[in-house]
């Protein structure tokens, strides 16, 4: 089998760094790369694998010989080229919410459901960071029938950008010195403080963020509509790694000892789990490593075989760049491109 030609679109950006640094650490095998930005990019340099690499302007003929095209650009832009991409022959694993919910575009967690890959016609979705972390936590008890899921997620300001980890780090230092502040990227001030909203609100009250873990764990787990999903996405001042609290009711019996232990042996996976010495996971175990964390585990008091845990990952890996990458190797090994 051939090694592919592949090319990081939006290679400049938070997320194109950590695909680049990513792709390093798991010894993608390619015959030849490129990374591509805007135009006000183009021309900077990234060493990648002890080699210089200009970064290009990203235009339809620079996808000329390209087999796998890894975006983190922004919708409008995955949306302007993915056919150009598909046209010429080549596959986009985008980042963007721009094709999650499209019938034919398969939406992937590597190692939860890498089979869906096969129906790719050139195009595959990576999902909202906030749904890549609780998906590895819940497809292997998913064989317990899931009745109900309410999930409730606490948010770095990492998943809105560089510019929202300056305005964290600004925000903060501005009051604690006790100078006025003007926040541009939230609708309320980060600093000492959460906020429940992420994303625009729709009809139904929910924002959008909510409404792409309710309809992303749908799609990617094969849920049908008897399925009761709810989500509420929080703000928090913390500059990386998202946290969820997780209520889960199933159609069979299961204890918090047997979700343990499944999920001690599940791909992607930690345990912490020892709430007696104050051992359970935090944003900083999680920060710059790949497992999703788990613990806090219990009987949910409210449901029947209901199961309340604690999930925490680096968004920024699992969320988005490590989930990337890892499908660009299942692709590679399952000779998809």
């Amino acid at each position: 089998m051939r090694k592919p030609r592949i090319a990081i679109l939006g290679a400049t950006g938070v997320v194109g760094r950590e695909i680049t640094k990513i792709t390093e650490e798991l010894g993608i095998e390619y015959e030849s790369i490129k990374f591509l930005s805007s135009a006000r990019s183009a021309g900077s340099k990234i060493t990648f694998n002890g080699q210089e690499y200009t970064v290009e302007e990203a235009k339809p003929e620079v996808f000329d010989n390209v087999d796998i095209v890894m975006a983190s650009a922004g919708g409008s832009t995955s949306k302007l080229f993915a056919p150009e991409i598909v046209k010429r022959g080549g596959l986009i694993i985008d980042n963007s919410s721009a094709f999650r919910m499209e019938e034919d575009v398969p939406l992937v967690i590597a190692g939860v459901n890498d089979e869906d890959l096969r129906k790719h016609k050139g195009i595959i979705a990576n999902p909202n960071c906030s749904t890549s972390q609780l998906m590895l936590a819940l497809e292997p008890l998913k064989k317990f029938g899931i009745k109900r899921l309410i999930v409730s997620t606490y948010q770095a300001v990492s998943g809105a950008g560089l510019a929202a980890i300056n305005e964290l780090r600004d925000d903060t230092i501005a009051n604690l010195e006790g100078k006025p502040f003007e926040n541009k990227c939230f609708k309320k001030p980060i600093s000492f403080n959460v906020i429940p909203q992420i994303d625009v609100f729709c009809e139904n009250g929910y924002t959008k963020e909510e409404m792409k873990v309710v309809n992303e764990t749908r799609k990617i787990l094969h849920l049908g509509e008897s399925t009761k999903i709810s989500c509420t996405a929080a703000r928090v001042p913390v500059f990386n790694g998202h946290s969820e609290a997780v209520d889960i009711e199933f159609e069979k019996n299961i204890t918090p000892d047997e979700v343990r232990e499944i999920l001690k042996n599940a791909y992607g996976v930690k345990v912490i789990d020892n709430p007696e010495n104050y051992e359970y996971p935090t944003t900083r175990d999680a920060s710059g490593v790949d497992p999703v964390f788990v613990g806090r585990i219990r009987k949910n008091l409210a449901f029947d075989n209901g199961i309340s845990l604690w999930c925490v990952a680096d968004n920024l890996r699992i969320g988005a760049a490590l989930n990337t990458v890892r499908i660009c190797k299942r692709v590679i090994e399952m000779g998809l491109f």
